[in-house]
């Protein structure tokens, strides 16, 4: 079953705050922190993976922080949520075939290809873009 773990969601949220930010502004993580409510060390872990990935950097000392390594066009969602989940696909590979799985590997092929081709299909700009919009329209009404 394909599900989104809570880190998975949070490296998707990070990431777009920091998408948000100046491009040479690091965000120091107690903000991040302080910002999502969410502890040091349980930021730290999302974070390390992603800095792993090579999606962020990070800097220590005083106006230390984290930012992104590239430009926010240029990251997928697919790309972070692999980074903090592995492989996405929706149906679980086992050792050998079982009953389940005979007859249905196109279904669950095609069903794994839609899935990628979406997360892959939309860019940490996208994310943020539509966050604007909709924190526009929140405005207005």
């Amino acid at each position: 079953m394909l599900k989104i773990s809570t880190k998975g969601q949070y490296a998707l949220l990070i990431m777009t705050e920091l998408a948000e930010q100046e491009a040479d502004k690091y965000v120091p993580l107690k903000l991040l922190s302080h910002r999502h409510n969410l502890s040091v060390k349980y930021l730290e872990q999302i974070l390390i993976r992603l800095s792993k990935a090579g999606l962020v950097v990070g800097l220590r000392g005083n106006n230390g922080g984290y930012k992104l390594a590239d430009s926010p066009d240029k990251y997928t969602a697919g790309q972070i949520l692999r980074a903090m989940e592995g492989d996405l696909n929706p149906k679980a590979i086992a050792s050998g075939r079982d009953l389940l799985s005979v007859g249905n590997d196109a279904f669950w092929d095609e069903f794994n290809k839609v899935i990628n081709d979406y997360v892959n299909s939309i860019t940490l700009e996208d994310i943020v873009q539509k966050n604007r919009e909709f924190v526009g329209f929140e405005y207005c009404i």
